[in-house]
């Protein structure tokens, strides 16, 4: 499925491949809650990398997420490459180099409609903001932290993968 995205004011214009198109994972992670802003969590897509276009790539800048390390006050920054517009700050994307062939564009920049899911994960448990209620239905699945089941497995599961 061809995914098209795009930041609030349009400097930057994006599309990319998905075989995995549903946006059903919900990250309650301090990093995706901060970053994201909506709803208490951010939802992100897999696709496939090497079939990203840009538009405006002189507006996107990247975050590395700051990661607390064990035992320590001190925190690292992550492999993990957040994309934004640096002229409204949307989010659009994340890369990390140990997934090179994958890319996960936020569900929220994405201007394709894209389908429901039959059912939600929801993720990072342990690090919902207080103030957050979870909308979830008999069927959704919970976790503290990350599943064993990957975006990939999850689509296979359920027979979703676009064709």
């Amino acid at each position: 499925m061809l995914l098209k995205g795009s930041c609030h004011c349009s400097a930057v214009r994006f599309e990319v491949q998905s075989v995995n198109p549903y946006p059903y994972q919900r990250c309650y992670c301090s990093i995706c809650r901060k970053t994201q802003g909506g709803g208490g969590y951010a939802i992100n897509i897999s696709a496939d990398a090497r079939t990203m276009k840009v538009a405006g790539a002189e507006h996107v800048s990247i975050y590395h997420a700051l990661l607390p390390q064990p035992n320590s006050d001190k925190r690292r920054a992550s492999s993990g490459e957040r994309h934004f517009c640096s002229r409204c700050g949307s989010a659009l994307w994340l890369f990390s180099p140990e997934w090179p062939d994958l890319i996960h564009p936020f569900a929220s920049a994405i201007d394709t409609a894209l389908p429901i899911p039959p059912e939600h994960t929801h993720l990072f448990l342990d690090s919902k903001a207080s103030w957050v209620e979870i909308e979830s239905h008999p069927s959704d699945k919970m976790f503290e932290a990350y599943p064993e089941e990957s975006i990939a497995q999850w689509h296979e599961r359920l027979d979703l993968n676009a064709k």
